[in-house]
């Protein structure tokens, strides 16, 4: 006995020796590896050799594992070699599940490779994958809720947001039992999201009151409190805005502006939370800054407020632009296609339609850079463009964009307010009773374009909506004067003409002025006609310049793409090719 005790205390000890060994040649293995990685420019293929030189030693399952990890990670992160990447991240997941208590590895390396599988189009490898991953991590609440945040994402993408919303519902119900308010709110504002997106306006209400209450509950890092309530408050404000009600959401919005000035005076608290399952972010504060300029800028496209919105825009795209210099994170390429999105339109409405052109090409360029932001973004990139086409009177052209865009058979029944229109916006349902009022009133029947234009006028006035306001006067202004009513025609156009100033409008400040010239004209007052006619003189010359020098850019070529990608290059304009008569 005493000679078997000492055989096994040899064997023992020589083991010890070895793992000793095994250790240091792996952690100097290690070491150079890191160094290469850091180095400055980063040394990946010499980083990649060290790691790679682990297997000869034939190491211990454990360090097979987490190497193949290691590998996986750097080959996908730094290079284009997804083949290798994909298969050392698969080994890793293999080795890793046969080890007990390896859930770093093991989780680690299902959600890298479940990434690596979306990225190459195998959704179909991604989903079973992480399903299993989620099935056997629920001993460990942080894995645990971020692959269900990762499958949810996925689903996502796929506009699969039934499946997604289960989910999150599922990670919120975990979230609770193991006693995480913080990421049980994280998982309910990320389903209100959803279920805004899909129109589920039934089952948001009860889910943001309730989201309110625990994040006002919560007590815990002040960051994350803070950030909690910018997003509960940015999906209030986005639903309003959504809805149409201008007015309605401004003390939210102020509530929300108030939010993220007083984040940006937090400092980051470097101490972990407790529970494992709190160590999530929605967004970096940096990131969060310009999502709030943003929906400042929806909310002052909207109101009509556009100096204010190129204000806002200026400012988010400084920012985004700084970022951009350190975070490659696509979340910043879709923030800045949309504040991009709303600016042209504003370039349009101001009348300098060639630097909403310069910029419509700059959302081309970012949509070259990314299938993925191309797909969610072709069909507002084409109606800007049928949008750009109408301001320069290419209406052939506009009508191919918004075909190319909408898809539509049947335009004026699908925007007819009377008939169940299709969406709960009262913008939109304002809008569309103005479309109807345009078209009786180019059918000659006046009084039912009156009756479809004070319909818009009630609905734009009760929630700020100032562009309708205005175009619905100056129309209610034209009607009136083709029916000889000068004075009430009067009574339209000047306050028209004052909040199209205030916008400000060109176009509708060309109309206006046009109306008020004949209108003083017919009255006899020769002063006030002769003001008018000098004001539409320069609102032309204007309107003429800015037509001559967004026809004669490169750019301009961009009205004849209709199918496919964006084109690269443009070739040079000789010259303005569109008819200016229905500008002056």
């Amino acid at each position: 006995m005493a000679a078997q005790a000492a055989a096994a205390a040899q064997a023992a000890a020589a083991q010890a020796a070895q793992a000793e060994a095994a250790e240091s040649w792996y952690l100097a293995l290690l070491g150079f590896a890191e160094h290469f990685r850091t180095s400055s420019p980063p040394k990946i293929r010499l980083c990649v050799h060290c790691l790679q030189a682990v297997f000869p030693f034939k190491p211990p399952q454990r360090i097979e594992a987490r190497t193949h990890l290691q590998l996986g990670s750097v080959l996908y992160h730094h290079t284009k070699n997804s083949e290798q990447a994909r298969s050392h991240l698969e080994k890793a997941w293999l080795i890793s599940q046969q080890i007990p208590q390896f859930e770093d590895v093991k989780f680690e390396a299902a959600s890298l490779l479940s990434e690596l599988y979306c990225q190459e189009n195998s959704v179909d490898a991604a989903k079973p994958l992480l399903r299993k991953a989620i099935q056997i991590s629920q001993q460990t609440p942080y894995w645990h809720c971020r692959l269900l945040f990762q499958l949810a994402q996925l689903h996502t993408l796929e506009k699969d947001l039934v499946s997604a919303c289960d989910l999150l519902g599922v990670g919120a119900e975990y979230a609770r039992v193991v006693g995480s308010e913080y990421t049980r709110a994280l998982f309910l504002l990320s389903k209100g999201m959803l279920l805004l997106m899909e129109r589920k306006l039934q089952e948001v209400h009860p889910l943001l009151t309730l989201c309110g209450q625990i994040v006002e509950n919560w007590q815990g890092n002040p960051i994350q409190k803070e950030s909690l309530r910018v997003f509960f408050l940015v999906l209030q404000v986005t639903h309003y805005l959504d809805a149409g009600q201008v007015k309605s959401v401004k003390p939210c919005l102020k509530q929300l502006q108030q939010c993220i000035q007083t984040i940006s005076t937090l400092h980051d608290d470097e101490i972990l939370p407790s529970n494992p399952a709190d160590l999530f972010h929605w967004l970096p504060k940096e990131h969060m800054c310009v999502l709030v300029y943003l929906v400042t800028v929806m909310h002052s496209m909207q109101a009509g407020y556009l100096e204010k919105a190129q204000k806002y825009t200026d400012k988010a795209l400084m920012q985004l632009e700084k970022l951009k210099m350190l975070d490659c994170s696509p979340i910043l390429s879709s923030f800045q296609v949309i504040l991009l999105e709303h600016i042209i339109m504003c370039r349009l409405v101001t009348g300098h339609k060639a630097t909403a052109l310069q910029e419509i090409s700059q959302v081309c360029q970012l949509c070259q850079q990314s299938p993925r932001l191309f797909s969610n973004h072709a069909a507002q990139l084409h109606t800007l463009l049928g949008l750009y086409c109408v301001s320069v009177n290419c209406m052939d052209n506009a009508e191919a964009q918004f075909t190319t865009a909408l898809r539509l058979y049947s335009l004026l029944e699908r925007i007819n307010p009377d008939h169940s229109f299709p969406v709960s916006s009262h913008c939109l349902r304002a809008a569309a009773f103005y479309v109807r009022g345009l078209f009786s009133f180019f059918q000659g029947r006046y009084n039912e374009a009156k009756r479809f234009l004070r319909e818009t006028l009630k609905m734009s006035n009760a929630e700020d909506l100032n562009r309708l306001t205005a175009c619905s006067l100056v129309l209610l202004g034209h009607i009136f004067y083709v029916l000889g009513n000068h004075r009430e025609s009067n009574n339209m156009v000047v306050p028209a003409m004052q909040l199209a100033s205030k916008i400000p409008d060109m176009s509708v400040q060309l109309w206006s002025s046009a109306l008020l010239r004949d209108l003083n004209k017919a009255c006899g007052n020769a002063m006030d006609a002769h003001e008018a006619a000098q004001m539409h003189q320069n609102f032309s010359q204007q309107l003429l310049q800015d037509h001559i020098e967004a026809c004669s850019l490169p750019e301009h070529n961009l009205i004849t793409w209709t199918d496919g990608p964006p084109p690269v290059q443009f070739q040079a304009q000789n010259g303005p090719n569109t008819s200016l008569a229905s500008l002056l």
